[in-house]
């Protein structure tokens, strides 16, 4: 059976065996990150709304689980994440709480962190186990030019949540970095992602650069040494993915 909303399971190293669960149809995104491995978004949104049925979204869980009950007890996470960003879909919290009461399997939420500024968002993702927020640049200029995000999303609004969401969040929270070859692994721009990295306070730093095909050309992976050298200015919490 083909399902519109599930995926996988997929096993990566950093969550084990995973579930994901996409809470929109398709790509339906608010930034257009050049190293995106799902290819340009081909217009991007701002608004919230319900982009996905919650009841279809757990119609196919609650239909995957039961034919599949062995590589469930296996699952270490349902995953919310998908080809898009989970948190513009205003359903994800009420989501969150009919996964849990469908499994006990851990649930992770993978997030671009754009919206994690409105205390409403914030609050959704409170039921999560684990959150995966991403910050790739605190510098406008670079933002733009990395990630390309739709108008409406300010960066010190992102950050300035992002920081409030590290303080109010009781789960486990891994930021994750994608850097990029000479666009946001400057060293200068290194050490002011430290000082926000600071007042968040994550659990890991993990640190990614582009190995699979990007929706741009000539989009360059760090090289290792660089990464090394990266990993080294942000500490010990910080880890190569």
């Amino acid at each position: 059976m083909v399902f519109k909303y599930i995926y996988g399971p997929i096993k990566s190293r950093r969550l084990g065996l995973s579930l994901g669960l996409s809470l929109s149809p398709g790509k339906t995104c608010n930034l257009n990150c050049i190293y995106c491995q799902w290819g340009r978004t081909s217009a991007t949104v701002s608004g919230r709304r319900e982009y996905a049925d919650p009841d279809e979204i757990i119609a196919e869980l609650k239909l995957w689980l039961r034919k599949n009950p062995k590589t469930a007890k296996e699952l270490k996470f349902v995953t919310f994440s998908g080809l898009g960003e989970p948190t513009l879909n205003t359903q994800i919290g009420k989501l969150i709480r009919r996964v849990r009461s469908l499994t006990s399997r851990s649930i992770a939420v993978i997030t671009n962190s754009t919206l994690l500024g409105n205390p409403r968002v914030r609050k959704a993702l409170m039921g999560a186990d684990l959150v995966v927020p991403s910050l790739d640049a605190v510098d406008e200029k670079i933002f733009r030019r990395i990630d390309r995000p739709n108008p409406a999303i300010k960066l010190n609004k992102m950050i300035s949540g992002l920081i409030s969401f590290g303080k109010e969040f009781r789960g486990k929270l891994w930021l994750e970095i994608m850097l990029v070859s000479g666009v946001n692994d400057g060293i200068g721009h290194i050490n002011k992602l430290k000082s926000v990295i600071r007042a968040v306070n994550p659990d890991k730093i993990q640190l990614n650069s582009p190995v699979r095909k990007t929706a741009e050309k000539d989009v360059l992976c760090v090289p290792r040494a660089k990464l090394e050298k990266i990993k080294k200015i942000l500490g010990n919490k910080a880890e190569i993915i």
